[in-house]
């Protein structure tokens, strides 16, 4: 079916609160909204926490959806220093996602985009990152645990954060995911002014506009976040995919200045005298042999 004859459908985890709230009001104005949370007033209620819940969501919102979505925001997220941070934020993201991929793929133009966090600016728990990273579920909650216990707990939320955004980028160009046509991308906010936020600035503020300056202030307003969220959910965006766009005040320009733009490509030898051979024959002209 041609995507000009039906209503864009869409996921939204976390809407029962913030940012994904505001993210499942923005949609609803131009689709169909499944809001998945575990509060009062979403389609479907989920702990994903555990499997089984990401298994019961995943079954509902197929079931809902005769199978097929056009796009899925994976904001769901917590910043508790617990373990149950970690199963949510990085497992309960990518299995629903992964989940809900054939649905995706039923879709002419599907898209996926999760939530990370500009928190990820600064360096976490390697351990936590690589046992995410393998999907090594038990070796992850015992990283945190072991986190927790030694008052580190608030690696966790930028760990896992982290985590989802290697996910992103690796997956977001495999065969099953670039080949079927579906972009996925990640936005990682600055420090917003969603509930959760607003109700600890004053105790927390010095700590947060020191470690995460914001130059266009902070906390930042959701709706930039929202409505970028909702465009790289778009049937529009079909170019933009595996990248992780910070969506922070300034922070990433400010803290990393030109430093990602100092990294450049390495090759192998073998792909040097090839693209070194393609060149000189442009040069040369066609039918000419490089010398």
């Amino acid at each position: 079916m041609e995507h000009t004859r039906h209503t864009r459908r869409y996921v939204v985890t976390g809407a029962d609160s913030g940012l994904g709230r505001e993210v499942a009001r923005l949609l609803a104005r131009t689709g169909d909204v499944v809001a998945c949370g575990v509060g009062e007033g979403v389609d479907v209620r989920a702990d994903l926490t555990t499997a089984e819940g990401r298994a019961a969501l995943v079954e509902q919102v197929r079931g809902r959806t005769d199978d097929r979505l056009d796009a899925v925001v994976a904001v769901a997220g917590s910043g508790a220093p617990r373990p149950e941070t970690v199963a949510l934020n990085y497992f309960g993201t990518v299995e629903v996602l992964d989940g809900l991929r054939p649905a995706l793929v039923a879709s002419s133009t599907p898209a996926a985009v999760v939530v990370s966090s500009s928190s990820t600016l600064h360096r976490g728990s390697g351990a936590l990152v690589r046992a995410c990273t393998r999907g090594d579920e038990e070796r992850a909650l015992a990283a945190a645990r072991h986190l927790v216990r030694t008052r580190r707990g608030s690696q966790l939320y930028r760990s896992s954060k982290t985590a989802l955004n290697h996910w992103v980028r690796t997956t977001a160009v495999r065969e099953e995911w670039a080949g079927a046509g579906i972009v996925l991308n990640a936005v990682a906010p600055g420090i917003v002014a969603t509930e959760t936020v607003l109700a600890t600035w004053e105790r927390d503020r010095a700590l947060l506009e020191t470690a995460l300056p914001q130059p266009l202030g902070a906390p930042g307003p959701v709706a930039p976040v929202a409505h970028l969220l909702a465009h790289l959910a778009s049937a529009e965006n079909r170019s933009t995919t595996g990248q992780v766009v910070y969506c922070d005040g300034g922070t990433d320009a400010l803290m990393r200045g030109t430093r990602p733009q100092r990294t450049y490509l390495r090759y192998p030898v073998r792909d040097v005298v090839a693209m070194w051979r393609a060149a000189r024959s442009h040069v040369a002209g066609p039918g000419a042999r490089p010398s």
